[in-house]
């Protein structure tokens, strides 16, 4: 028989085909961080796909990578901030490694951020050393290691890229986590301990939760309600590890309860449920974490004061808990005490609570309202009339994030501008005191990197590249 090229006999043995290139769908970078998205090959080739390898290329040159089991979001821990790229390969175990998709999908790592607030500031919660009230932003101190913020009910919490964790405003019932007499309140940032391997906080009403590098969880604050998660009501003014498990991932925070998601993609919630808020299909409380249903692909989460939003990996969103003003969006105003879908749409990829409302941005880019539409909270133009389903805000398609605070909004949008509605005071940040019902920008800047609304006061953050 003849000999095809390289010696191969022709019409006789040919190679197994490997694996082609994933895609990479979309990336969200944070502070030395980046959250990427990917999906499977077309073609996986003569057989199946046992793993992936995600690698980035940071703004230095070095690169970074990860490997999971299966297409999804994975997150990548950076070390140099600047333009970063990033790139997937399919691995077949009995094939080996498929295509490479090549470096693609530009995206901007921050190595810091500057630290910014404004709003109401009677305990300090906004940092800035005072406790006048503020209706622009201020920068709070001149540091710009700040990786992850969070605002509360009148104090605020950080982790700093060295992995430190800092809070400071109102020290009732310990939420401030520094272990002195809940009377004495810091108006300035004061660091939580000793630590650095902080890597994720948030503050609630008056508790605060925090999760370190080795997935460990950790509460302190008020308790009433079995808040903190360590099976009895016993308040704590510095952070007691939450059982002993190693697999914490996102937490968020509502006024009397918790839910957290672990990195297997469960989700748990425990503390106060007298309205279904935790999502147990009952309305007992928790002192201790409950897994919520059977899913194992809950992403991101949110926490009002009595219900709960969360997306899936897939795009899906629902919500559960108290629904008296359609704050759940499922088109009713019937509470709810476990998981609901909103609609059948798998395009959201971002939620924030509010008091009695509901927030979201879609992957397409456009932002979403609905609940109690009371002081123009919603952001479409109508101070009155109150949505028991999603609506959208105006007909933009750059929105990036969204947070909620108690009748008040903020959104950053792609261009790094800030833009707020709702609100009663000081939330509004344009330097006034007057109310919007549609989104205004607050100042010029085009370098806002991520918003953190709390009860009357904002935390903001700019970023940082070197």
């Amino acid at each position: 028989m003849a000999k095809g090229p390289g010696g191969i006999i022709s019409g006789g043995f040919q190679p197994l085909k490997a694996p082609d290139a994933p895609t990479i769908d979309s990336v969200s970078a944070g502070v030395l961080s980046a959250d990427v998205t990917f999906s499977s090959p077309a073609d996986t080739g003569a057989g199946s796909v046992d793993s992936y390898v995600i690698t980035a290329k940071q703004g230095d040159g070095t690169s970074a990578s990860t490997t999971a089991s299966a297409a999804g979001t994975v997150s990548l821990t950076l070390t140099a901030g600047g333009t970063t790229t990033f790139a997937a390969q399919a691995i077949s175990n009995a094939f080996g490694p498929g295509a490479f998709s090549g470096f693609g999908n530009s995206s901007t790592v921050f190595s810091g951020q500057e630290l910014y607030a404004f709003g109401e500031n009677s305990s300090g919660g906004m940092g800035d050393n005072t406790t006048v009230n503020k209706s622009s932003p201020v920068q709070i101190g001149s540091l710009t290691n700040w990786s992850q913020l969070s605002a509360g009910d009148d104090f605020s919490t950080a982790v700093k890229t060295d992995g430190t964790l800092w809070a400071w405003g109102n020290n009732g019932y310990g939420r401030l986590g520094i272990n002195i007499a809940q009377t004495i309140d810091r108006s300035s940032p004061v660091q939580v301990g000793a630590l650095t391997t902080w890597s994720q906080v948030k503050a609630g009403d008056f508790f605060a939760a925090a999760v370190k590098t080795d997935g460990t969880l950790w509460t302190w604050g008020n308790n009433f309600s079995g808040e903190l998660g360590h099976n009895n009501t016993i308040r704590r003014s510095s952070p007691v590890q939450v059982g002993a498990d190693t697999n914490w991932s996102e937490i968020a925070l509502g006024r009397f309860h918790i839910v957290s998601s672990t990195t297997s993609g469960e989700l748990y919630a425990w503390g106060r449920n007298d309205n279904g808020q935790l999502g147990l299909n009952d309305t007992t409380r928790r002192s201790s974490p409950v897994q919520v249903g059977a899913l194992t692909n809950w992403s991101n989460l949110s926490c009002g004061n009595y219900h709960t939003l969360a997306t899936t990996t897939s795009g899906e969103l629902y919500a559960w808990g108290k629904n008296n003003n359609g704050q759940l969006g499922d088109g009713t105003t019937a509470y709810k005490s476990s998981p609901v879908q909103i609609g059948a749409l798998t395009n959201w990829s971002q939620v924030s609570a509010g008091t009695d409302c509901g927030f979201a941005i879609k992957t397409d880019g456009t932002l979403w309202s609905w609940g109690t539409a009371s002081q123009g909270r919603l952001g479409n133009n109508n101070n009155l009339v109150s949505k028991s389903s999603p609506i959208q805000v105006g007909s933009l398609t750059n929105w990036s994030q969204v947070s909620a605070g108690d009748n008040f909004a903020l959104a950053v949008k792609t261009d790094g501008t800030l833009w707020s509605w709702g609100g009663d005071g000081f939330t509004t940040g344009d330097g006034t005191t007057i109310r919007r019902s549609s989104p205004v920008q607050i100042g010029a800047l085009t370098d806002w990197s991520s918003v953190e609304a709390g009860k009357d006061h904002v935390i903001a953050a700019i970023g940082v590249t070197s």
